[in-house]
């Protein structure tokens, strides 16, 4: 008797301690988002050849990380728009689909047109694993501006305000990692992760690694998910 395979997953990832990492190191702020960036890379690599992940949710950027150092903040696009300006020939020769989910009417003209023709290079349908970008997202504006598509008098519903969401296309997520000993759900992904599974890791980011990704898994997969039965 064949044994069933366990189903693709949709992996989420908030990735705290960028900034403590630095300071640990004597480093700027930023200099623990670059080192991110690089350790973002070889965890897209490693979801996007595992059988076992078929979405990965990255939260970029929050719609309240607007209240950080101005300076910070630059820096932060800035490495954003150099990482995907680097990445994007590799990922579209690896048919790796990219979509996004957030505002864009605050990013800078240049990052926001980059972004949006990257999201046409590999469509869903000719990709077996989606990198999903959260950039300038928080869980309570992306259900307002939901509703907020909606027409008025519309049948409010869980399926009609589902359709209105940023992706409904996507799976629910499934596991939600996070780094740097940090237990809140921070408004991330409130509809979507209703049922999700939470595993927290005590490492900062910078120092977290595929390996680390692959025992979440299997904490996950030893898990009794009942979903209220």
């Amino acid at each position: 008797m064949n044994t069933p395979q366990p189903k693709p997953l949709h992996i989420a990832l908030i990735p705290d301690g960028n900034r403590r990492w630095a300071k640990e190191q004597g480093l700027l702020p930023w200099k623990g988002h670059e080192q991110s960036a690089k350790n973002f890379r070889s965890i897209v690599e490693w979801c996007a050849k595992s059988d076992r992940v078929s979405v990965l949710t990255f939260w970029a950027f929050s719609t309240e990380n607007w209240k950080r150092d101005p300076e910070e903040v630059k820096k932060l696009m800035d490495i954003f728009e150099q990482g995907i300006r680097r990445e994007r020939a590799s990922l579209k020769e690896r048919k790796i689909h990219i979509a996004h989910s957030g505002r864009t009417d605050r990013l800078s003209p240049s990052l926001k047109t980059l972004m949006q023709e990257t999201l046409l290079d590999t469509p869903r349908e000719e990709s077996t694993f989606t990198l999903h970008v959260a950039l300038d997202y928080g869980g309570k504006d992306e259900v307002v501006r939901a509703m907020q598509r909606m027409k008025t008098g519309a049948d409010v519903t869980e399926g009609s305000v589902r359709e209105h969401l940023d992706h409904p296309e996507l799976p629910d997520i499934d596991l939600i990692i996070r780094t740097s000993g940090e237990h809140r759900t921070s408004n991330f992904f409130l509809w979507q992760a209703a049922y999700a599974e939470w595993v927290f890791l005590e490492k900062h980011f910078p120092d977290v690694s595929s390996d680390d990704i692959a025992t979440a898994i299997t904490e996950y997969d030893q898990r009794q998910r009942r979903v209220g039965a």
